[in-house]
């Protein structure tokens, strides 16, 4: 690849994950709560009950990081920890009735987000970008899959 190429493509990702960012800061203060706090509630959505170290490996934070976002989850009544029935050292995050609500809440704001952004779009541009993002995904994940989280 071309040095012009890299530094294209750089500022391209730079531009959509700032893009992302931004969007997801935008909808979680609307919702009245901090932008990573959304991305643990819809992980437990999708996921269902998890332990700690799970949150921190698929939002590639540190433990520390994932605790304190779970622990003010927890704190506004949105998460609960149980002790987890195979390990009982361990404790399971899941999500209470409030936490559903507020994911619920998330998916419904996104989801208006998205339909507004991409108002203009034709089902094949949709299409052909999600085929594309997929791939710049795999592609940044095959190489960086080793690389410890930050």
């Amino acid at each position: 690849m071309s040095d012009d190429a890299t530094t294209a493509l750089v500022t391209a990702l730079e531009r959509l994950s700032r893009a992302q960012r931004e969007a997801a800061a935008r909808i979680a203060g609307d919702l009245g709560r901090p932008r990573a706090a959304l991305g643990v509630v819809r992980l437990l959505r999708v996921r269902g009950p998890v332990q700690l170290c799970e949150v921190a490996d698929t939002l590639r934070v540190d433990a520390s990081v994932a605790s304190r976002q779970v622990g003010a989850l927890v704190e506004g009544g949105y998460v609960r920890r149980t002790v987890d029935e195979t390990d009982r050292r361990a404790r399971t995050l899941e999500l209470t009735d409030a936490g559903h609500r507020l994911a619920a809440q998330s998916d419904d704001r996104f989801d208006a987000f998205v339909a507004e952004a991409f108002a203009d779009w034709s089902a094949e541009d949709l299409a052909d970008a999600i085929d594309h993002i997929r791939d710049v995904a795999d592609a940044i994940s095959s190489v960086s899959q080793e690389a410890p989280p930050r």
